[in-house]
């Protein structure tokens, strides 16, 4: 077991706020090995932490490894974002001297200070995302209005949070400052080490954030620090703002305008005149073209589809993802039947391996499927962009006359239905998983929500459509039907209803209107479906009734019954029973009938990593009706008959429906 398991909590507390805002230093050490100086590994240790400080840059980040296998030392070092050069070196070096007298036989360790943090281990380090040990520190000035105080810091964070995740390889940093309660300020600051992606970034920040009530709820100040990322706020500046925003955009330099050497004679005061006036007709129409560019972008701008463009040139824009179509046949063994791996809404999957010895996934198209070109452009110009451990991965994809294949990373253990839905193989998720899968598919779904480049809804989350990995992490898949949308958009609407019978809200079952909060309900399906094992469509209880899990989970937790939706196979188990209640709890507030009262996805990340966030009291599910009643048309029961013409197509069985015509 890692180290970063092993550690426990460290606090710092009751700090004096002159104190606090100045300088402090904090070494965590491991426990998994320890080495002595004569060895290899001390030997390459010191090589490695020697460089640190003299070999880090502009950038304030830098990684090093020395030696091979066992012997084999790797380190990073971070200053923060708005530190000039000469504090970052002083830091780092400052930082080497104080691991090695904390920890001078350990084989990992971490060290923060006020403006960098060191780590080092003999496992790799770059680019893998270390949340624990975890260190606190805290201002002990309480704020005089909690609560406004607490929704404020969040909007604060959770908008650098989102810088932060979408910057470069070279820094993911951001601060910022807003107004809080009595007019008072906050102050926030946060950062990754660049080495991580997007994705990572944005995991170890909700986590970081969601430490804040055990660490500093209302106080004016407070710090989490982590290994791969750190926050802190204050009511008072306590960072460059300046340097920051000229790290985060660094204009180019203007032009070098050279003059001319003014000619000898009297004329040179009309030359310099007329010099002048050149200049002034070209600014001049320099200006009329830029106004002309801008109205001219701002109309196809107005216009612009909210889809992705769907025009056979993005194709070849994603020429490198590209494979031949025969080398992907015979890595199929020309998609044979013992390769087969699933049947899906739009083809079939099959097993493959390259020629390389890499194992793939292929969704070969079927030509009679709603997924014509426009889908399969959509799912791989969409794939292509995102990079999140629990989105699939796409590698690429051939074509081939009539014929459209996927290329995907192969997923060990299929998909989830396999699992929950089945009467022998539920038994290998334990509760320990099932929460791991919960909360996976979250954080997925938050990265397509808010943390991507792009905004993304799915529109066809389903336990069928969540791939479970070796380890049992959860991959959301099946991009075919999904949205994009611009940053400032919030809602769609559509003449044609996609998706699955079970998991579609609706005001987007009935009207038409979809939106990220449509996401929201299907997850909240999924999490009442993982923890009783059952299908929300056709759930059977109480005897052999056809009832639905919304329904029933709604009444057992109104009448205190909730433990009645677990899984049987889960209450005999170690698991913890505030846990599962928990997550009813919020797979119910997910699942509510009104979209505006259902979470976001950013909110159900802290639900679920943080106890000490109170829940708010679920109101009756959408299409909810007592339990027992099993007929369709009760589905719809309140659909306005104002819109009884409204065309809607859904699948009953799991299989998804296309929407073929875009907005």
């Amino acid at each position: 077991m890692s180290y970063q398991r092993l550690l426990s909590l460290a606090f710092l507390l009751l700090i004096p706020t002159d104190l606090y805002a100045l300088d402090f230093s904090k070494s965590t050490c491991g426990s998994n090995g320890n080495y002595t100086g004569n060895t290899a590994y001390g030997a390459n240790l010191n090589n490695t932490l020697s460089s640190l400080s003299t070999d880090i840059g502009n950038d304030g980040f830098y990684n090093a490894s020395t030696g091979q296998g066992p012997d084999r030392v790797s380190a990073v070092a971070l200053c923060r974002g708005d530190v000039q050069l000469d504090t970052c070196r002083e830091c780092v070096q400052k930082g080497v001297a104080g691991i090695r007298d904390s920890c001078p036989v350990q084989k990992q360790a971490v060290y923060w200070d006020d403006f960098c943090t060191l780590r080092y281990s003999n496992a790799t380090v770059y680019g893998t995302l270390a949340t624990s040990p975890v260190y606190y520190l805290m201002n002990t000035q309480n704020v005089t209005s909690p609560e406004q105080f607490r929704a404020d810091l969040r909007t604060l964070l959770d908008n650098l949070r989102r810088r932060a995740a979408g910057g470069s390889s070279a820094r993911k940093v951001a601060g910022g400052n807003a107004t809080g309660p009595d007019f008072q300020m906050i102050f926030g600051l946060v950062q990754c080490t660049p080495d991580l992606s997007s994705g990572d970034c944005t995991s170890c920040l909700v986590g970081a954030i969601s430490e804040i009530p055990q660490c500093c709820d209302g106080k004016k100040g407070g710090r989490v620090l982590r290994p791969s990322c750190n926050l802190r706020f204050e009511s008072a500046p306590f960072f460059n703002e300046s340097r920051l925003q000229e790290l985060e955009f660094v204009p180019p330099p203007p032009p070098v305008i050279v003059e001319p050497p003014p000619p000898s004679g009297k004329k040179s005061g009309s030359t310099t005149q007329t010099i002048v006036i050149i200049v002034v007709v070209i600014v001049v129409c320099l200006i009329l073209l830029l106004v002309s560019a801008i109205i001219f972008l701002r109309k196809i701008k107005k216009h612009k589809p909210t889809e992705i463009p769907q025009t056979v040139d993005e194709i070849s824009t994603a020429e490198s993802l590209q494979y031949a179509f025969s080398t992907v046949k015979a890595a199929t063994n020309d998609f044979s039947d013992h390769n087969k791996l699933g049947q899906g809404g739009f083809g079939t999957v099959y097993k493959g391996k390259l020629p390389n010895g890499l194992e793939i996934a292929v969704k070969r198209l079927s030509r009679d499927s709603g997924q014509g070109d426009m889908e399969f452009k959509n799912e791989v110009l969409l794939l292509a962009k995102l990079q999140h451990r629990n989105l699939v991965r796409l590698l690429g994809f051939a074509l081939e006359g009539m014929e459209k294949l996927l290329v995907y990373e192969f997923v060990q253990n299929a998909s989830l239905d396999n699992f929950i839905f089945d009467s022998v193989r539920h038994l290998d998720l334990d509760w320990d998983r099932r929460y791991k899968i919960i909360g996976g598919i979250a954080r997925g779904s938050l990265y397509l929500h808010e943390d991507s480049r792009l905004k993304i809804i799915h529109r066809d989350l389903k336990a069928s459509n969540i791939l479970l990995d070796r380890e049992m992490s959860p991959k959301i898949a099946d991009f075919g039907m999904a949205r994009l949308f611009r940053q400032d958009e919030t809602q769609g609407n559509t003449s044609r209803i996609v998706g699955t019978y079970g998991y579609m809200p609706p005001e987007y079952l009935i009207h038409g209107q979809f939106s990220i909060k449509s996401d929201v309900y299907s997850f909240g399906v999924l999490v009442l479906e993982i923890i009783s094992g059952r299908k929300n469509n056709g759930f059977r209880s109480r005897g052999d009734s056809v009832g639905d899990l919304l329904s029933f989970a709604w009444e057992s937790w109104q009448e205190g019954r909730g433990g009645e939706v677990v899984d049987p196979f889960l209450r005999s188990g170690s698991g913890s029973t505030n846990e599962m209640l928990r997550c009813i709890h919020i797979g119910l507030l997910c699942v509510q009938d009104d979209a505006a009262d259902r979470p976001t996805m950013a909110s159900v990340v802290l639900m679920l990593s943080s106890f000490s966030i109170t829940l708010n009291l679920p109101s009756k599910p959408a299409f909810y009706a007592a339990t027992g009643y099993g007929s369709d048309a009760s589905l719809i029961h309140n659909a306005d008959s104002t819109n009884s013409h409204h065309e809607t197509t859904s699948s009953r069985n799991d299989a998804s429906i296309t929407d073929l015509h875009p907005r």
